[in-house]
């Protein structure tokens, strides 16, 4: 699993499939051609102002690491990108809460880019 860090990365996420479920919103697409990682899952995350001071940014975006890390290995699609997006109640959430939002989400997302993928055929 690695970080996306690139503006361009997350803008193509935002414009693939978006399952918002609960604390989160998460936006997935397949990983482009040219990286050079195919089979490798990439996540980034992110927190607005909305979200509250930097402290609670911070706080709702280690709170996403920390549930895409026991999540995305066993969840997540190889060659796929994708972008943990937090909302208001991320940070106080009940974690087990917040694990069950991303595994929705998750299997909204795919659903999503399995329709996709069938349309554009």
């Amino acid at each position: 699993m690695q970080t996306l860090k690139k503006r361009a990365d997350f803008l193509r996420a935002a414009v693939g499939a978006r399952k918002v479920e609960g604390a989160v919103t998460l936006e997935a697409c397949p990983t482009p051609e040219g990286a050079g990682l195919q089979g490798v899952c990439r996540v980034g995350f992110t927190a607005s102002r909305k979200i509250g001071n930097a402290v609670a940014r911070n706080r709702a975006k280690r709170r996403l690491r920390a549930a895409a890390s026991q999540l995305l290995p066993l969840l997540g699609r190889g060659g796929h990108d994708y972008v943990l997006v937090a909302r208001a109640s991320t940070g106080t959430r009940n974690f087990d809460a917040l694990l069950a939002d991303v595994t929705a989400a998750l299997a909204g997302a795919h659903r999503r880019l399995d329709r996709m993928a069938g349309e554009a055929k």
